[in-house]
């Protein structure tokens, strides 16, 4: 009898591309994503299914609220937020948090399912070409853009955009899957986890710097930008001590250095306190640490005078093809800021300097700031603000999208700054409208922090259907939304540039509590000020979410004026 040969063992097969790419945000200790579902990554979505125990699919209503939460969460934690669409409109969608990203240099991977690869370049279904829409050539999407056609190759795509997204300037990377690469077989594995590169300043250069700061006699440090870590904001404070330095933090980066400190001055934004204003004209060096001085920052380029400034400038930032392309720095130092304060804190001080006085003065112009002016109305937004600083924890996450609502967070909300251990700011410097909702959410689900959105009532209808995200997964936020019936920064633009001609601003809202309760939220609406402060203290109570509607007088356009004294002013001109 003749043995039959043995049956050799099935070759293992491996897994579907699209459960590696889970498998790969795993490995780079991704806990949650946030998406839209669409037909074209069906085999991801199978494979965070696989993957439940260890990745959470976060269903969001719309892409650009998908976007801005990875978004919020890359600016939270300092690590990669991550986000998932369909192609074309999915994609489209999403760009805000794309462009929301590279502005406000936070790390950020979107991950797009594409038409397949043989219907390429057909104008297939919703196809778009990418690396077009979202290429460096347009100047302020994304840091890279590429596209996975081998499944073998995922493990690099994914480990490349990770580092890309986090070394030097932080910024979003898009990857493109084909929807029929992500059905096929691959046995790679995932890499390990990527850590951003850390670059530091030359002796050289921190030697110079130590001369420009010896011989100055106004000095004046403006930090911000991306980057940032706990160590890091430790090391500026303890340079900003030696050195008796004052310290402004740069437009929505207000918890870079804790604003608490006897040297702290004040944010550099919109809206800028006019005394910080003259106070930057006339120092003699300026030391831009992690800032990337765009127009908000500067006023228009007018603080700083662009390309050559007349006080002496320092620029250092983590990303070498921002240094000298807006600004030629006297000094330009190319290195991360988890280095670059430790070096600047190792700087020998002398024992005495000439701006000690001046510092103080700073911080005395600050403090001054704080003091409101008297407005009309009966709810005192000053006064609600101080109410957000008396109850709410210090590690509380405040969140605000884009209008003159958030000028109130901004002037009087004090931050007790990232060297205390937390990020307490969510801010997007570009200026995008609907981002505080998204964001809060965000910071709930990924912290378990309390967080708190103000928002507008024209912002929080470009993304309030995410509340309904927040009721599904748990997540606590409270919106504070003031009402007050216009799009309320374009109308003062309006009565500024065309009095008593109104168009294209005023809105007729719907009820916006009864809005919140629909969606799952608790929602309740206020009149005058003696009623938030009860409200406060049941929403932090509360299991669930609340959304408070503070029905806010018209004419209190911004924190120092009225619609009816810029309409007129603008007459008499």
């Amino acid at each position: 009898m003749v043995t039959p040969p043995p049956i050799a063992p099935a070759a293992d097969p491996g897994q579907l591309a699209g459960h590696l790419i889970v498998e790969c945000l795993v490995a780079q200790g991704v806990p949650q994503v946030y998406g839209v579902p669409g037909e074209s990554y069906l085999a991801v979505l199978d494979g965070f299914h696989a993957y439940r125990d260890r990745i959470r699919f976060v269903i969001n209503r719309q892409e650009g609220g998908a976007a801005f939460m990875a978004e919020a969460h890359g600016k939270l934690t300092g690590r990669p937020g991550v986000c998932f669409v369909t192609r074309g409109p999915g994609a489209t969608n999403a760009s805000i948090g794309v462009h929301t990203a590279f502005q406000d240099s936070t790390p950020m991977v979107l991950f797009v399912g594409d038409v397949a690869s043989d219907q390429r370049d057909r104008e297939a279904f919703q196809e778009v070409d990418f690396s077009s829409f979202f290429g460096p050539s347009t100047k302020g999407l994304a840091k890279r853009v590429e596209r996975i056609d081998e499944p073998d190759r995922i493990p690099e795509y994914v480990a490349r955009a990770f580092a890309t997204a986090m070394n030097g300037r932080p910024g979003p990377v898009v990857l493109v899957l084909p929807e029929d690469m992500l059905t096929r077989t691959t046995r790679a594995r995932p890499l390990p986890r990527i850590e951003p590169v850390q670059a530091w300043a030359d002796p050289d250069s921190l030697r110079r710097l130590r001369e420009l700061l010896v011989a100055a006699r106004k000095p004046f440090v403006i930090a911000g930008g991306g980057g940032w870590t706990v160590e890091a904001a430790q090391a500026l404070q303890r340079f900003a001590e030696n050195w008796s330095l004052p310290v402004g933090n740069a437009f929505r980066f207000q918890d870079t250095f804790d604003n608490h400190h006897p040297l702290y001055a004040g944010d550099v934004g919109i809206g800028i306190n006019p005394k910080l204003a003259a106070r930057i004209r006339e120092c003699d060096l300026v030391i831009a640490l992690g800032a990337r001085l765009g127009e908000m920052t500067t006023g228009g380029y007018t603080l700083l005078k662009a390309p050559r400034t007349s006080q002496k400038l320092v620029h250092i930032h983590a990303g070498p093809e921002e240094l000298n392309r807006v600004y030629y720095a006297d000094l330009a130092i190319n290195a991360s800021m988890a280095c670059a304060a430790r070096s600047l804190e190792a700087l020998e001080a002398p024992a005495q300097v000439p701006w000690r006085d001046w510092a103080q003065a700073a911080h005395a112009d600050y403090e001054a700031n704080l003091v409101p002016q008297a407005l009309p109305g009966s709810v005192d937004m000053p006064a609600i603000v101080a109410l957000l600083q008396k109850h709410l924890p210090a590690d509380a996450v405040h969140t605000n999208g884009a209008g003159n609502f958030a000028s109130w967070m901004h002037r009087f909300f004090r931050h007790h700054g990232l060297a205390k251990g937390h990020r307490t700011q969510l801010a997007p410097t570009v200026g995008a409208m609907g981002y505080g909702v998204p964001a809060g959410i965000a910071a709930s689900l990924a912290s378990g922090r309390v967080a708190v959105t103000m928002t507008g009532d024209g912002d929080f209808l470009m993304n309030g259907q995410e509340l309904a995200t927040a009721a599904q997964y748990g997540g606590k936020s409270i919106v504070i939304l003031l009402n007050n019936g216009m799009y309320g920064t374009i109308r003062m633009h309006q009565e500024r540039e065309y009095p008593e001609r109104v168009s294209g601003t005023p809105l007729a809202n719907p009820d916006f509590a009864a809005l919140a309760r629909a969606y799952g939220y608790a929602g309740v609406r206020i009149t005058k000020t003696e009623e938030f402060e009860a409200q406060l203290l049941a929403a932090l109570e509360r299991p669930q979410g609340t959304l408070i509607e503070v029905m806010l007088d018209p004419e209190v356009i911004s924190t120092r004026g009225t619609l009816s004294a810029i309409r007129q002013n603008a007459l008499q001109k």
